[in-house]
């Protein structure tokens, strides 16, 4: 018996232009009533979701006034891992379940991450920019040496995050040749061999790459001091979520050259408004920005797209999956 209390259950998609055009959508095993909006503004959500069986949401939060409001709602099923767009506690209050994707990225995010660290450690985009200034012919003779160009092997790459992405990126920093520490969490000690004093990854890498997720305690946790420890002038990479570095002090740490470069595809505030911290240092050569887009493969979209799918259709058949909240 199907777990909605409508038939056909009425299934609401909030915001599916954040998901790419091209990707393909199956139908469902079950015969709802899909609904479909390419953006929802907050204030729109309550009117829109009043009536749903199911509410998909990838970035359009889901909040206690829109959620009381809906007394049909059975399922808040995240297209996304995150889930702080979405009321919890106001959900189970309710008996609301939610739903999210679970290790789609394991490829794209950890590729991503190298992308962005050979493109720095490799001074990629500074030579190419060069090349089209002119530089090359201004320079008379086969290549020049305007930029520092370092090898991976025998680099020490720090991993604060220990999570299946973190995992990814340690196996391919190893097939680099590269030394990997895994940080322990910030303030806590005695986490075992496998793992190194946080302030002491920060001291040591070359390299420091986050795999965190956003939560009080995660939240800034790099910022002026730890910079201040970063010894190496290491790389600073960040595709995990935007708040967990300081921004103001990113800015400020990279053009006082307390780390050589930094690589980040995420922002606290997306998109960034154009006089943001990261906004403002595109001007320089070893800082690279890209739109949140560690994830957008589209191996790994298409991954997640089924994933979002078959919970909808587990919880339908009764056999709910993937819940973050029941």
């Amino acid at each position: 018996m199907s777990k909605f209390s409508q038939n056909p259950a009425r299934v609401v998609l909030l915001d599916r232009q954040t998901l790419p055009a091209d990707i393909t959508f199956r139908a469902f095993s079950f015969p709802p009533e899909l609904v479909q909006f390419d953006h929802t503004r907050p204030e729109e959500v309550a009117d829109r979701i009043r009536d749903a069986d199911v509410v998909i949401t990838n970035k359009v939060p889901v909040r206690g006034t829109a959620i009381a409001g809906a007394s049909n709602l059975r399922l808040v099923a995240v297209a996304a891992t995150g889930t702080d767009v979405v009321d919890i506690p106001g959900c189970t209050e309710r008996g609301i379940a939610v739903s999210n994707i679970r290790n789609y990225a394991v490829n794209t995010v950890p590729e991503h991450t190298f992308s962005l660290i050979l493109a720095l450690r490799r001074s990629l985009v500074a030579c190419r920019e060069s090349v089209r200034a002119g530089r090359w012919q201004e320079s008379g003779q086969f290549c020049y040496f305007d930029y520092p160009i370092r090898d991976l092997s025998g680099a020490t790459l720090g991993i604060i995050g220990d999570g299946v992405l973190a995992r990814s990126v340690a196996d391919l920093g190893r097939a680099f040749g590269m030394k990997v520490l895994f940080a322990e969490y910030k303030g806590s000690k005695g986490m075992g061999p496998l793992y190194t004093p946080f302030n002491e990854v920060l001291r040591v890498s070359d390299i420091i790459t986050l795999h965190s997720p956003l939560m009080p305690s995660t939240r800034n946790m790099v910022s002026s001091a730890e910079f201040a420890l970063m010894a190496q002038r290491p790389l600073l990479i960040n595709t995990a979520r935007g708040g967990l570095v300081d921004e103001a002090a990113l800015e400020a740490a990279l053009r006082k050259g307390l780390i050589s470069g930094a690589g980040f595809d995420v922002v606290t505030c997306e998109p960034p408004e154009g006089d943001h911290a990261l906004m403002r240092l595109l001007d320089l050569p070893n800082f690279i920005l890209t739109p949140h887009v560690a994830w957008a493969s589209r191996e790994a979209v298409q991954t997640l797209v089924d994933q979002l799918i078959d919970n909808v259709e587990a919880f339908e058949r009764g056999e709910p999956a993937n819940l973050v909240a029941a």
